[in-house]
């Protein structure tokens, strides 16, 4: 449910947003959305298992190895910035939008638990790359400047690991049937990509909407606060 470029690709993009309040909920409000100005050329994804295996006195024979637990997914990208056709600040600008993944954030500060924020890269359809997690290294390199050493190509080396063991389509507040959470309004938004990130399925954008008492889900104004229900939480009128 990435955004679509002129020719109707889909566009990749990383969501930034607040970590969580409290251990095994799910991220805050949207802090920045950053649509990748060039889809990545590769994605390495990574995941290991932990094994425990006691050595064997039979040299003929090995343990039998145990299973310990199952390590988080990692993705590895590259974020290639380019401002040669505006020689403009927005190389700097889009770095600094990633860098902010990397300090914590000022509502953690504020409530004393220190925390960076939670991200998602999305592009499209895929699930497998989708996951929330932490930046765990980000590295860039500058490889070209204007006249007055202002960078205008960058090389970002981004490291994603997982945050949530939760599965894209469950939702993490199951049992509880007044579970729910805010997502602040950035441009770009619509309910049926809230829905997807929030429910795997972009058809269940009424239940915010309900939420809400949204008439028009086109019309939504960047900045305003929308109340995010847990999956199980009852409509509170039905449509026509």
């Amino acid at each position: 449910m990435s955004p679509l470029g002129r020719n109707g690709m889909a566009r990749a993009q990383l969501t930034i947003m607040e970590p969580p309040a409290t251990v095994g909920a799910r991220p805050g409000g949207t802090l920045a959305r950053l649509t990748l100005q060039f889809n990545p050329s590769t994605l390495s994804l990574s995941k290991s298992n932990e094994w425990r295996r006691t050595p064997s006195r039979m040299a003929e024979e090995s343990a039998l190895p145990e299973f310990v637990g199952s390590g988080p997914r990692s993705l590895s990208l590259d974020v290639f910035l380019d401002a040669t056709a505006t020689h403009d600040d927005s190389v700097e600008r889009a770095v600094e939008q990633l860098m902010v993944a990397c300090v914590p954030t000022p509502g953690s500060l504020a409530s004393k638990t220190p925390a960076s924020p939670w991200v998602r890269f999305e592009w499209g359809t895929s699930r497998t790359t989708s996951f929330d997690g932490v930046v765990s290294q980000l590295s860039v390199s500058y490889t070209l400047f204007d006249v007055d050493g202002r960078p205008l190509r960058a090389t970002c080396s981004l490291s994603i690991e997982e945050a949530s063991v939760v599965r894209l389509g469950q939702n993490p507040t199951s049992g509880s049937r007044e579970a729910r959470r805010t997502h602040r309004v950035v441009a770009g938004d619509s309910l049926a990509l809230l829905a997807w990130r929030e429910y795997g399925d972009a058809t269940r954008w009424r239940t915010i909407a309900e939420a809400n008492d949204i008439d028009d889900p086109m019309a939504l104004t960047p900045g305003t606060e929308l109340i995010v229900p847990a999956v199980e939480e009852p409509a509170r009128k039905e449509f026509g």
